[in-house]
């Protein structure tokens, strides 16, 4: 029997534990709060981040971590993406030396500008190619509901994608493969930007040209960053390009989206994030995504006018401004 662990007992990482079960995997969740892991346990509910939501028999839960990967086939890390590498500091002696590490979070670490597998594979001490990554139009309620949704899921190894492909192949999610890890994971870390811009652009009371423009102009800037970086430039009209974009920028569920709408509709930073619970990875991944454009000496503006605006004062309306006043230039 396939055996997982889910480090991170979020909204998502709770929706993925559970298309691992429905699949037939044995998945033990890790959640920080003792109480959690017993209310998953014992009602097989997670009530703080999906309730309503029935789990599975076979999905259960603990408070410590190393029990929860010890002999897993299988660990995926659905934590904040800036916790990421204390996270997994805690547990790293205790893997077992063939798992192969799924990340589902979606972001660049702050500081050293390394996407999330290469953190992985550093803290772990594994080679890159036993780190997995799903991305896609993946918002964890509609899947935790059952609702059909289709992912990537990226690795190097190809015979290591297919292993997590079989295991999370369920009647309503549908994976597909890839070896293209730099660009999927840059498609889900910047879409998390565009959101935020689009979110504003929501918030400001603007119309679908404006969101269907920042969208459009947001995947060609993440485009070019990911060919910058190697990525295959197909990759960005897949799931976990086009896909994960379209989903973020216009669904109510995203967090990402929200949090910008509430910034175009003139909360503060402060404000919003004193009443929010879960993470919008875009307002603390946008400096470190920005930072590793000007390393590669990429030109995003979408994402140098979303961090003017969340970390150094601009305001929602100087940015629209900022955007339109550039100079003009072919497509």
């Amino acid at each position: 029997m396939t055996r997982a662990a889910v480090l991170g007992s979020g909204s998502w990482g709770t929706a993925f534990g559970k298309v691992l079960a429905d699949a037939g995997t044995d998945v033990v969740l890790w959640a920080r709060r003792p109480e959690l892991a017993q209310q998953v346990r014992e009602q097989h509910e997670n009530a703080d981040y999906l309730p309503g939501i029935a789990l599975p028999a076979n999905l259960s839960a603990t408070a410590d971590a190393a029990e929860a990967v010890a002999d897993a086939d299988f660990v995926v890390l659905a934590v904040p993406s800036q916790s990421l590498r204390d996270n997994l500091s805690a547990v790293a002696g205790h893997l077992h030396r063939d798992a192969v590490l799924v990340s589902l979070m979606k972001g660049v670490e702050l500081g050293t500008t390394k996407r999330m597998s290469e953190v992985i594979s550093e803290v772990a001490d594994v080679p890159l190619d036993m780190v997995a990554v799903v991305s896609g139009p993946n918002l964890a309620k509609e899947i935790a509901d059952g609702q059909p949704a289709a992912t990537v899921v990226a690795c190097t190894d190809e015979p290591a994608a297919e292993r997590l492909q079989l295991a999370c192949t369920t009647r309503y999610f549908r994976p597909y493969t890839n070896v293209d890890v730099v660009g999927c994971e840059l498609g889900g870390a910047v879409k998390n930007v565009i959101a935020l811009a689009t979110g504003m652009a929501e918030g400001m009371g603007f119309g679908d040209n404006t969101k269907a423009s920042l969208i459009t102009r947001g995947l060609a800037e993440t485009a070019r960053l990911g060919v910058a970086l190697g990525a295959d430039p197909m990759t960005f009209s897949g799931l976990a390009g086009l896909g994960d974009l379209v989903a973020t920028c216009t669904s109510p569920l995203s967090r990402n989206r929200t949090f910008g709408e509430r910034l175009g509709r003139g909360e503060t930073l402060e404000e919003i994030l004193a009443r929010k619970q879960q993470t919008a990875e875009g307002v603390k991944s946008c400096r470190s995504i920005l930072d590793l454009a000007r390393k590669h000496d990429v030109y995003m503006p979408i994402t140098e006018h979303v961090v003017a605006v969340v970390h150094d004062g601009m305001t929602p309306k100087e940015m629209v401004r900022g955007l339109m006043s550039r100079e003009v230039k072919s497509e």
